[in-house]
């Protein structure tokens, strides 16, 4: 039997979800890559690779039924079962004209940043936990913002991204409660203000920065906090 453990990283083509796989398989993770493109996906693999990394391509388009059941089978396929799931795949979704204005709100936006980072989470966990449950340590981490803290209020006002990670956090609370009684451990992380596309590469912060807690929390110890929302400096008040 292969003891290689496997993680799938969603959205992991670039940025932090590809510093997450790296530093992930530096630790001796088989990586499933999850990216909706073709082409930026086998790059990143072949980058993987030529870093001495195991890692295969899984084309997942966490908005699509179909797309998220092929990737389960490739994973089922390649892997046998999977150990570390990281949602990762999200999008800020449009901001001008008053797009994230609560008061002049475009409904598309906020149903289109739904999709990716809340339903896309919802879609991807429920079709891969069934190879995560044959993992013996199975772990899940929900890669979310402090901006989706409503005691903190952090960042810029974007009324459609900010709450799509509120209820990200809500929905990791209540995987937490549905898995309590089971091995499968779940959290969600904030990565903090990194250099991405996503924000301009307006930030000091590097990904691999970023990446860190998400890592720690994919490779918590089965005593580990469930349920939790994280960042370098600890729990993140809601």
């Amino acid at each position: 039997m292969n003891t290689t453990k496997t993680a799938l990283v969603t959205g992991s083509n670039k940025g932090i979800g590809y510093a997450v796989a790296h530093e992930l398989g530096t630790q001796g993770f088989r990586i499933a890559l999850g990216a909706r493109d073709d082409a930026r996906r086998t790059d990143a693999v072949a980058r993987l690779r030529n870093d001495g990394i195991e890692a295969f391509g899984v084309a997942l388009d966490v908005t699509s039924d179909a797309s998220v059941a092929a990737a389960a089978a490739t994973i089922e396929r390649e892997a046998g079962r999977l150990d570390v799931l990281i949602n990762n795949a999200g999008i800020g979704g449009r901001t001008d004209d008053g797009a994230q204005d609560p008061t002049t709100m475009d409904l598309d936006v906020l149903q289109h940043v739904l999709e990716t980072n809340v339903f896309g989470a919802i879609r991807v966990t429920n079709a891969v936990l069934p190879l995560l449950r044959q993992s013996d340590s199975p772990r899940i981490v929900n890669v979310s913002s402090n901006m989706g803290s409503l005691a903190l209020q952090t960042g810029p006002q974007m009324a459609a991204y900010a709450p799509s990670k509120t209820l990200l956090n809500s929905i990791t609370a209540q995987y937490a409660r549905a898995l309590s009684n089971t091995n499968v451990v779940i959290n969600a992380c904030c990565p903090g203000y990194v250099a991405t596309d996503f924000t301009g590469h307006n930030s000091g912060r590097s990904p691999e920065q970023g990446a860190a807690i998400a890592v720690a929390l994919a490779t918590l110890p089965d005593n580990g906090p469930r349920g939790g929302f994280f960042d370098d400096a600890g729990p993140i008040p809601w």
